[in-house]
């Protein structure tokens, strides 16, 4: 019995250092070239692709300050002093964002896609892209919004229909 449990010991731990060295080996090769990654960050900040963390530090703190203050009232002045104090450190940790896109961008897209997306980005139509973009998704989402609710409107309708064929008024 012992050795049947020490044999499936052994073939588990022989499995797990399998898969595990080839984890490090898949991860070892999907790693980015430092050349891919500045590339990808002069991608990132062409693209305009962190406007949408522009309010994430003040966000944060603003949440911060929220929970502390419901739960010391009184000591709402001094959280307030204290997060004015530690949010121009914070502040400047948002360029991490930069990197952590860049680094995302750099492992999906290989340096020749990235000088073309680069390239895009750069070109007038790709400058008039990022300027526009922001008003365009604003502008779907008010659009789309108003399309939902046109179909809500023919959903209900159409059961209220359907349900009166069955004898139910709803």
């Amino acid at each position: 019995m012992f050795r049947s449990t020490a044999a499936g010991a052994l073939r588990t731990g022989a499995l797990f250092f399998a898969l595990t060295a080839l984890c490090t080996a898949a991860l070892a090769q999907s790693a980015p070239t430092s050349a891919n990654v500045q590339l990808a960050r002069d991608v990132v900040l062409a693209s305009g692709a962190t406007r949408a963390f522009d309010g994430v530090i003040p966000s944060i703190l603003q949440q911060s300050l929220s929970v502390f203050v419901q739960q010391n009232p009184d000591l709402q002045k001094e959280l307030t002093e204290s997060i004015k104090t530690i949010a121009p450190r914070l502040e400047k940790r948002a360029s991490e964002i930069i990197d952590i896109i860049a680094n995302v961008y750099a492992t999906r897209f290989s340096q020749t896609e990235l000088k073309e997306i680069l390239t895009f980005y750069q070109s007038a139509v790709g400058k008039k892209f990022v300027t526009q973009l922001p008003s365009v998704l604003e502008e779907s989402f008010v659009k789309t919004q108003e399309w939902g609710g046109k179909i809500s409107e023919e959903v209900v309708q159409q059961l209220r229909a359907e349900m009166k064929k069955r004898g139910h008024t709803i």
